[in-house]
């Protein structure tokens, strides 16, 4: 969530930037209650403080009087405990009614992220081109002729949003997640395999809850009383296995990356550039993540960048990069990045990884810190992630850009050896 101190400091930057995201008027009368409440807790606090000196003052004396041989007086009355109580009872309220207000604020946009929705956003960087097809199949017929995804007993199986990879499909779908954990280890990252059952804490850590709760799947609370769903991204969960920790300085950056399948509550595409794998309920993603001291934030985003990207030119296929506008990106984010690759049945872009900077946004509602060496201090931690990559949108934009006049489709170069073969042909 948003500093406190930066609201108290300079509200009009603050209101500033969020109007880039927030209706400036809306804006206002959140840092307005914001404000207000933080005015009611700290005048408590002070209270609270007042009343527990007079009270160990009060104790003082009483154990002098007894020692000298005097009559004490009586010590904290009946009536005064329960007006501490209440006190304390109050700040526990107000507290936590200031607390919701502030995590449902937005992050703060970066000064170079402009206002407005995906109308806004700025293609910063092109790879390659289109290529010429003279007659285009999508990715749904091609995946039907050549065997590699039946989405008929997908629905059977899951319902609609639900497919289900097939032969060649499936050992094509194992093939870029394997070759994306290699190319990870290979940068850097520490493999990690995390639980797909999360805590509520996981998600309003990353800054999903409470803005996005009915977006997951969640399990009743009979059979989880403390709150568990099934993670959207494993962002969010490898920001949750550091929740509440201090991390070692001369460690930092901390490099780390995971496998899951990712369970979302989205609407089943409809629409001819949301058809087949390109939307559904489940899918399956590797995700990058750094943790960062404040000043390597910067190169961690260039970095992650390019390293996506890479992916991709790997792969050979033509992609764009888009800088988000404030509206289109993540509330939790700072500023984000699309890598899109071209869709040859639609004409458009869909993008296959969202890299992106938090800040410390993220990091203040995990209690994530580092300390200076030799310091007693601790300051929060940057927080980076990026997709690296989504296959269900990869796997369509590999069979459209790489589809041949005879129906067949060639498989990318650095492929080849995991699949055994240098061509995916129809079935006979």
């Amino acid at each position: 969530m948003l500093d406190m101190e930066l609201i108290r400091k300079d509200r009009e930057a603050v209101a500033t930037a969020l109007a880039k995201r927030l209706d400036p008027a809306e804006v206002n009368r959140v840092l307005d209650d914001i404000q207000r409440l933080d005015q009611e807790r700290r005048a408590l606090i002070t209270e609270i403080d007042a009343e527990r000196q007079r009270r160990k003052a009060e104790a003082r004396a009483y154990a002098q009087a007894k020692r000298a041989g005097t009559t004490p007086e009586s010590v904290a009355p009946e009536v005064e405990r329960k007006q501490l109580a209440e006190l304390e009872s109050q700040l526990d309220e107000v507290q936590s009614r200031l607390r919701g207000t502030m995590s449902e604020l937005p992050n703060l946009p970066a000064d170079d992220v402009v206002p407005g929705g995906k109308e806004a956003n700025r293609v910063v960087k092109t790879f390659g081109a289109p290529p010429v097809i003279e007659k285009i199949r999508d990715h749904v017929e091609l995946s039907r002729a050549l065997g590699l995804v039946d989405h008929e007993r997908g629905v059977k199986l899951g319902g609609s949003g639900f497919w289900m990879y097939t032969g060649l499909g499936a050992r094509l779908e194992w093939a870029l997640i394997n070759w994306f954990i290699d190319e990870h280890v290979r940068a850097g990252y520490e493999f990690l395999l995390p639980p797909h059952l999360l805590l509520d804490t996981a998600g309003f850590a990353a800054g999903q809850f409470p803005k996005f709760y009915d977006d997951v799947y969640h399990l009743d609370r009979e059979s989880a009383p403390r709150g568990q769903f099934l993670l959207p991204t494993s962002e969010t969960a490898i920001l949750g296995a550091y929740q509440d920790e201090i991390l070692e300085t001369s460690k930092l950056p901390l490099k780390a990356f995971a496998y899951t399948p990712c369970y979302r509550r989205e609407a089943a595409g409809s629409h001819s550039d949301e058809r087949g794998t390109v939307r559904g309920h489940q899918f399956n993603k590797v995700e990058i993540f750094q943790f960062t001291l404040p000043e390597q934030a910067d190169a961690a985003l260039e970095e992650m960048l390019a390293h996506a990207e890479s992916l991709v030119e790997k792969l050979g296929l033509h992609y764009q990069r888009s800088l988000l506008s404030a509206g289109d990106a993540s509330a939790s984010m700072k500023k984000t990045l699309d890598i899109e690759v071209w869709m040859p049945s639609t004409g458009k872009y869909k993008e296959v990884s969202s890299v992106s900077w938090a800040g410390d946004y993220q990091a203040r509602r995990a209690a994530i810190r580092y300390r200076e060496p030799g310091g007693k201090q601790t300051r929060f931690v940057h927080t980076l992630n990026g997709s690296a990559l989504a296959t269900s949108r990869l796997f369509p934009a590999i069979l459209e850009q790489f589809q041949q006049p005879d129906g067949s489709v060639l498989v990318p170069d650095v492929l080849r050896d995991r699949l055994g073969t240098d061509r995916l042909t129809p079935l006979r």
